[in-house]
């Protein structure tokens, strides 16, 4: 019988030819117009986009939601010794002597003294030692707080190198202290020239305040380190200042805010001349002791400055303007602590 010209064997090969040929075609028409196994890309022609994982259900992991801020309902501020005694303790009287050896030592301990003197302040001491001990506290933090000097091996303040993009706010809020703290000690005028690769000072916050109400006197502190103290002045009988504990309230930090008396109703402006707040409303939220759930209190300043020291008020804490401009500049809001003692 007569054979195809080709045979068997040359029919394999057309057929090779003709695959081949169709899937050069193929490649050819999915690299020009961008064809997909399922059709055109969205991404455009040409465009290839990455394969993509998708996990199984039970693979994925939805991110965790921030917890909500943990208010502390303890103080910070260290216990201080029970009303003086009658002698002198002669451990303070050499705690005196050593500390005033190390301040003027050359160069001065003013660190190391601080802080044995705030040590210190939790013992036993006559009331004339006790008024020594702060007096010499707040001049010492002349030095180490409300100036530019950063002492060696001092936890409360360091120097902070400005990066590109920092703001003197932000840089306030990651050391827990308000910026115009940081624009006073630093002799900063405006908050925008801060440049990149200066050098601040910064100080490791936050500070709390303890109010005694027998002796109408305001400690300050910083983290839990004697600052000084201010006079106060506080409610008065019927209306006395709750006890407790209490945090600076969110969003509560005014300059002279509109207010309005509670009992004739009357709405007082910052430019009126009786204005009755003083240069700075500070308000509180209690979260502890007689003070919890407690609102509308505040520290702030006053018109009438014979009513510090003396029980006047409607319940807030009163000071002098200039000392409530400077505690305006230290408290933060929810973390600074305003403790309320008899």
């Amino acid at each position: 019988m007569a054979r195809h010209p080709l045979g068997s064997r040359g029919g394999q090969r057309s057929w090779i030819y003709i695959i081949s040929a169709l899937l050069v075609i193929i490649a050819a028409v999915v690299l020009i117009y961008g064809l997909g196994p399922f059709g055109k890309n969205k991404e455009g022609p040409g465009s290839v986009l990455p394969p993509v994982n998708v996990p199984e259900a039970n693979q994925i992991t939805l991110p965790k939601p921030k917890p909500a801020p943990v208010v502390k309902t303890e103080p910070n501020l260290p216990t201080i010794a029970p009303g003086p005694i009658g002698e002198p303790n002669e451990k303070i009287s050499a705690i005196i002597i050593e500390t005033t050896a190390l301040i003027n030592a050359k160069p001065s301990k003013i660190i190391e003294a601080r802080d044995k003197l705030n040590d210190a302040l939790m013992m036993p001491m006559s009331a004339q030692q006790r008024t020594f001990v702060r007096e010499r506290l707040s001049e010492l933090a002349d030095k180490w707080l409300f100036s530019r000097t950063v002492f060696p091996d001092d936890k409360l303040c360091s120097s902070y190198t400005v990066k590109p993009g920092d703001r003197l706010q932000t840089i306030g809020e990651q050391f827990k202290v308000p910026y115009e703290i940081l624009m006073t000690i630093n002799n900063i005028n405006r908050p925008e020239v801060l440049q990149a690769g200066g050098v601040i000072k910064v100080i490791n916050g936050p500070f709390h305040v303890r109010i005694y109400r027998s002796m109408f006197t305001m400690d300050l502190y910083l983290q839990n380190t004697f600052v000084r103290s201010f006079a106060v002045g506080l409610g008065k009988p019927g209306r006395e200042t709750p006890a407790g504990l209490w945090v600076v309230k969110p969003g509560g930090k005014l300059i002279k805010p509109p207010w309005t008396d509670p009992d004739t109703g009357r709405r007082y402006e910052p430019e009126d001349p009786d204005y009755p707040l003083g240069s700075r409303w500070i308000g509180l939220e209690g979260i502890g002791g007689a003070a919890k759930g407690r609102t509308g209190f505040a520290l702030h300043g006053t018109k009438e400055p014979t009513q510090i020291g003396a029980a006047g008020s409607r319940g807030c804490i009163r000071l002098h303007n200039g000392d409530v401009i400077l505690v305006y500049n230290l408290l933060t809001p929810v973390l600074s602590q305003v403790e309320v003692v008899d």
